[in-house]
């Protein structure tokens, strides 16, 4: 697949929350990334339903849901509802990681994990033939604007040797310290999905941002 551009909602301005939100549809961005933190599971709070509900009501792409709470169960029907294509989970807050994708995609939603830089890939071993799409932290979740980890590459490629002959269409995607500065050599790691937060709203011109991120293609890749 060609590689996707996911702006992360968590760094729009939310004093003009419609004016991003029609900025990405405007753009060449392919999903909205939205992270929902709970203050148990990250030391953060971001936002609920009433603020997902409001950009879905604007938003034309795909909204891609990255759950960082305790027990995300409880709440699939209701991020289905409120216009959540993609659901991700954290393999650190499900104790039945299966039962949870298997009720994501029940749902009709494209099943993803995201798995904390401590967290080690073959922890996924026995699962990774389930998952539609693996988000590899590359920062500590909690807080957009970290520095990005470098150790992320190598737990790229460790994963994409993983699903290679058991699940060569799962979605790896990048989240955190993503932009110009690393983008392509996440690519060529192995990486599809890039989720960018600072790097395109703290820029003069997000849509000019989002635009030279997507352009990073196949010919860039293999030349």
């Amino acid at each position: 697949m060609n590689h996707l551009i996911a702006p992360s909602v968590l760094s729009a301005d939310f004093a003009n929350l419609e004016r991003d939100i029609i900025m990405i549809n405007q753009s060449e961005a392919d999903w909205f990334h939205i992270d929902i933190m709970d203050g148990v599971f990250v030391p953060n709070i971001s936002f609920g339903f009433p603020v997902l509900n409001a950009i879905n009501k604007h938003a034309k792409k795909p909204l891609d849901v990255h759950l960082m709470i305790v027990d995300p169960d409880r709440y699939l029907q209701d991020f289905k509802n409120s216009g959540a294509a993609n659901i991700t989970v954290h393999y650190e807050a499900c104790t039945h990681l299966h039962r949870t994708l298997r009720a994501i995609k029940d749902l009709g939603c494209r099943a993803g994990v995201a798995i904390n830089p401590h967290t080690p890939i073959n922890v996924l071993e026995d699962i990774i033939q389930d998952i539609d799409l693996v988000c590899l932290m590359s920062v500590n979740p909690g807080f957009g604007g970290q520095q990005f980890i470098e150790h992320t590459y190598k737990k790229i490629k460790a994963l994409r040797y993983l699903a290679t002959g058991r699940n060569n269409e799962l979605i790896i995607e990048i989240d955190g310290g993503v932009g110009p500065q690393n983008a392509l050599a996440l690519l060529k790691a192995g990486a599809n999905v890039l989720v960018a937060g600072n790097a395109v709203f703290a820029a003069e011109d997000p849509s000019l941002a989002i635009s030279e991120l997507k352009r990073l293609n196949s010919d860039i890749l293999t030349a």
